[in-house]
């Protein structure tokens, strides 16, 4: 016996050649949306031979779109670009420039916030029944922690009040009291003025009166990409690091929120807060690799 393809009338020993091979690939550029189902339609050919023409042949994989912040202009990429290429010529002229700089961001903390799905995963047997949870939502008890930092740890940080909005006069306080505690803290900063603020730019913080108070005090600030959060130390170290030992627990109240913010604020060694600094470094190089 045999397990070749036998010829036979009818049908050809194989729908997989170069000519059906162009047009599924045809059929993916014009659309990459379409399923094997529609594919298969369009070229009058079989579902399976779609399929690995797609797979082994033209080796794809059919992956659901990644959702971002926002989708970029090139206006948007080359300023990114610009940003990163200008904070890295300073890098190279001065290594110690990053030594000096505080970068601020904030968040809302929650009394409960929704666990991971990878921190409610467990251990089972074969034999025992897939674990459960019941579906919970967002708890709306909520307090917004503003915190700054460097690569010693935290310079100075804050909760803003109930109800109270982060508008321009209230940052102008937030940065006010920031300049008490670069002075308390870090007081060889403060004695040379030789210190960099970075954050990101919402209207409260390109608001003209804030300028004018950078300005007047010698605040000199590292420009920041619009629409670029993941270029913010913030949010990918300082804020991941602490959600995730609240994630998933509740807190009877914003006391006991604050306390555990606190805890964990604290519990974050100098080594750490250098380590984000280098991320950081390797991130704009990323981005200068990928053009923004």
């Amino acid at each position: 016996m045999s397990c070749e393809d036998q010829p036979r009338s009818g049908q050809s020993s194989t729908c997989r050649n170069d000519e059906n091979l162009d047009k599924v690939r045809n059929t993916i550029n014009a659309d990459r949306r379409r399923t094997i189902d529609e594919i298969s339609k369009i070229n009058g050919l079989s579902w399976s031979s779609c399929q690995q023409m797609l797979m082994e042949d033209l080796n794809m994989k059919h992956v659901s779109t990644k959702f971002v912040p926002r989708l970029l202009t090139e206006d948007q990429k080359n300023n990114r670009l610009s940003v990163c290429y200008d904070i890295r010529e300073q890098v190279g002229n001065n290594p110690q420039i990053l030594s000096k700089v505080v970068t601020r961001d904030g968040t809302w903390c929650y009394s409960y916030d929704l666990e991971t799905k990878s921190a409610s995963s467990q251990w089972k047997t074969p034999n025992s029944p897939k674990p459960k949870t019941a579906q919970q939502v967002q708890s709306n008890v909520k307090i917004m922690l503003i915190s700054f930092f460097d690569t010693n740890g935290i310079v100075h940080r804050e909760f803003v009040p109930p109800g109270q909005t982060v508008n321009q006069q209230f940052y102008l306080e937030v940065l006010k009291r920031l300049r008490d505690s670069v002075q308390k803290k870090r007081p060889e900063m403060w004695s040379s003025s030789d210190w960099f603020l970075h954050h990101d730019n919402p209207p409260a913080h390109m608001a003209l009166s804030v300028q004018q108070f950078l300005a007047k005090n010698n605040m000199t600030v590292i420009p920041h990409p619009p629409y670029s959060p993941d270029l913010v130390p913030c949010n990918f170290f300082l804020f991941p690091r602490m959600k995730c030992q609240m994630k998933g627990k509740h807190f009877a109240d914003v006391t006991k929120v604050k306390k555990k913010m606190l805890e964990v604020l604290n519990n974050i060694s100098t080594e750490e807060f250098q380590k984000c600094f280098q991320q950081w470094g390797k991130c704009r190089y990323k981005y200068i690799e990928s053009k923004g």
